[in-house]
């Protein structure tokens, strides 16, 4: 059975060293398996410093997790535990990051005393791109046309998400289209913006049929991305898919090794989701190993942001194989945990292993990763070294930039002295982790119910004035009510 809404309101939301091994039961009728269905939850882990002080992971701009739990919630039911990704939740809302002067980074670790332990974050920007200035695009749009594509909301969805993105292309861009269903279709060969009605025209056809040959989509796509290649572009491929993949080779791996040697020739990957039901792993691991990133959207809004207001960011890159490495200092911290990241993480060698493969991450682009971390009693002095390196996406150099956080660095309580942007992270990364195991009892992290987390929320809406921060407590007081 389901628990009813005061078992809920005692649980604790956020249980920051759980992470959902489950999600594949039978869900419930409000949008989740009941308590004695789901699988063991596996604790997070919480690493000694002395033992293992260095936590190094691959970036990760996605937001394709937040994106589809937020559909899921507002239609009455809870996203499945294993496409929680609470990075992915912290970075689908905005920061105040400065920006570096250069092509770089821009590093900023800062953090909070709460429930008797602190919560670290590191920040990382780069430098933002105006429309006209980014470079020129070559893309080749990979379109899912599969029988699956005929429900509201997914092929009509990306009919109109590829109008509005053709009216936002320049002079100097480039379009190709791909379909596919049992198999692919190249739809229009690589046209310059001069051909925009034919573009148009060609969009308009998109119909659905057949089985969904997600594979064959993804190699026609690459073999049409690499034969029209300019090294003066950014060259991207673009695949709009519900992720449902029943043809060919449909899992990640397999349909990455076929077009491994596209991708490794400056051809990166945007995965675009869509659909009530929607094949999450697939296409996040496609991203995540593709030298790309994921979103979801479910309305006209959500793509007009994707395609209009991030676009540069979108299209363009800053930076190929960017990871991350957090050294504690063992002297003042006992143990830390990392809050997300799971399939990102790393290890310490991998960091100035340039043929690892990291994340990529476009102009304006902010990434935040959380630590839990309890420091030692009377501790003072340096907590940790933040370093972030990348290669450049043309020469392909290596570069790095770092910056240190002392105890005098971290602020007093969370929710009272904190600056506003780090408590919605906070609040999103707890929402998160009890999307992730909300059967795990009252946390002994935040100390926080969902009732509490949803006036957090509230207070941080009037606060920042950010509609996004807004929906997040909406969400939140959604999922009080599927209890």
């Amino acid at each position: 059975m389901k628990p009813r809404l005061s078992v809920l309101m005692g649980i604790a939301l956020l249980s920051v060293l759980l992470a959902a091994c489950g999600g594949g039961e039978t869900p419930s009728a409000a949008g989740r398996a009941a308590p004695g269905d789901q699988a063991a939850v596996a604790p997070r882990r919480e690493r000694d410093a002395t033992a293992e002080q260095i936590s190094t992971f691959a970036l990760d701009v996605d937001t394709a997790s937040y994106g589809y739990a937020r559909r899921a919630i507002q239609e009455g039911r809870l996203p499945e535990q294993a496409q929680v990704r609470t990075e992915e939740f912290v970075n689908s809302f905005e920061q105040d990051y400065a920006e570096p002067d250069d092509n770089g980074f821009a590093v900023h670790v800062d953090g909070a005393r709460t429930n008797g332990a602190t919560l670290v974050r590191v920040g990382l920007r780069t430098r933002g791109l105006a429309k006209e200035q980014r470079r020129p695009a070559n893309l080749t749009f990979v379109v899912d046309v599969s029988g699956s594509m005929a429900e509201t909301g997914r092929l009509d969805l990306v009919r109109a998400a590829l109008h509005t993105l053709v009216d936002q292309l320049m002079p100097g861009d480039q379009v190709s289209i791909v379909s596919f269903s049992h198999s692919a279709r190249l739809i229009n060969p690589m046209v310059p913006m001069t051909e925009r009605p034919r573009l148009h025209a060609a969009i308009d056809e998109l119909r659905t049929e057949g089985s969904t040959n997600l594979e064959d989509g993804l190699v026609t796509g690459y073999q049409e991305a690499s034969r029209t290649f300019r090294s003066v572009a950014t060259n991207r491929v673009i695949l709009l898919s519900d992720g449902l993949a029943n043809t060919g080779e449909t899992e990640w791996r397999a349909i990455l090794d076929r077009v491994s040697d596209y991708a490794g020739k400056q051809i990166t990957l945007l995965c675009v989701g869509v659909g009530r039901e929607y094949g999450d792993q697939l296409m996040e691991q496609l991203a995540d190993n593709g030298d790309g990133s994921a979103v979801y959207v479910s309305s006209q809004e959500q793509a007009r942001e994707v395609f209009v207001e991030r676009l540069p960011a979108n299209l363009d890159l800053r930076a190929r194989d960017a990871k991350a490495q957090v050294v504690f200092n063992p002297a003042t911290v006992e143990s830390y945990s990392l809050l997300g990241y799971e399939n990102r993480e790393l290890a310490p060698e991998d960091f100035r292993d340039d043929s690892r493969d990291g994340g990529e991450v476009g102009p304006g682009h902010s990434v935040t990763a959380l630590y839990w971390v309890r420091l030692r009693a009377g501790a003072s002095g340096q907590l940790a070294t933040a370093t972030v390196r990348w290669l450049d996406p043309d020469s392909r150099r290596p570069a790095e930039i770092s910056r240190a956080v002392d105890t005098r660095d971290v602020r007093g309580d969370l929710w009272t002295s904190a600056p506003l942007r780090l408590q919605v992270d906070a609040a999103a990364a707890a929402f998160a982790d009890y999307l992730r195991a909300p059967w795990a009892g009252r946390g002994e992290r935040f100390g926080l119910g969902l009732e509490e987390l949803e006036a957090h929320g509230s207070r941080l809406a009037a606060a920042t004035e950010d509609r996004d921060v807004a929906e997040l407590a909406d969400l939140i007081r959604r999922t009080r009510s599927l209890g």
